[in-house]
C-alpha cells in the first residue's frame, strides 16, 4: 500500500503540504468503505466522483502517482480528500463531507481550471443517493460512463 502526495516520490508516506491524497487502487476501496463507515456513524456525508478525460479512459497511467493529471488535481481539492486510478483507468475521487449538490461546482472547478476539453463524469453521494459503500462505486462508475457514451462534457448525478 501507498500514499503519495502530488509531486512526492513514492518513498514519502505522509507529508504536511495541502491538498488531496493519491493512493493507489488497492488502498482505495478500503479507504472509501471505511469512510462510508465512519459517515454513518458521524453523520456526515461523502461522495464519490469517477472522472474519466478526454474521451481515453483506457489510455491513462495505471499508476495514479504517475498521472500528471492527478498531480494536477490534488491542490484543487481537501487534505481529506483522496484520489485514484480506478477501474477503466479513470480518476476516482474521494470528498469527505461533500454532498451531492456540490459535485456540479466542484467538477465546473476542476474541468475549468485544470482546461480539460472532454471529460464525462459521475457521481454517487453518501447518504442521499446510496446507503451502502458498493452502491457508491457502482453509481458513479456507471453514470459516468452513461456520460461519456452520450458524448462527454458533463456530470451525471442518480435522480
Amino acid at each position: 500500500m501507498s500514499f503519495v502526495r502530488a509531486g512526492e516520490s513514492p518513498d514519502v508516506r505522509l507529508s504536511s503540504r495541502g491538498g488531496a491524497w493519491i493512493v493507489d487502487t488497492v488502498v482505495f476501496r478500503p479507504l472509501v468503505e471505511m469512510e462510508f463507515h465512519k459517515a454513518q456513524r458521524l453523520r456526515y456525508s461523502i461522495s464519490l466522483l469517477c472522472v474519466a478525460t478526454n474521451g481515453r479512459a483506457h489510455e491513462m497511467h495505471q499508476d495514479a502517482a504517475a498521472s500528471p493529471l492527478a498531480e494536477r488535481i490534488t491542490p484543487l481539492l481537501r487534505s481529506t480528500d483522496a484520489l485514484a486510478h480506478w477501474e477503466r483507468s479513470t480518476l476516482a475521487l474521494l470528498l469527505v463531507d461533500a454532498e451531492v449538490m456540490n459535485l456540479p461546482s466542484i467538477v465546473d472547478r476542476l474541468t475549468t481550471r485544470l482546461e480539460i476539453l472532454r471529460w464525462s463524469a459521475g457521481g454517487a453521494c453518501y447518504p442521499k443517493t446510496t446507503a451502502h459503500p458498493e452502491e457508491l462505486f457502482h453509481q458513479a462508475q456507471d453514470l459516468m460512463m452513461q456520460a461519456e457514451k452520450d458524448g462527454g462534457n458533463r456530470l451525471y448525478l442518480p435522480s
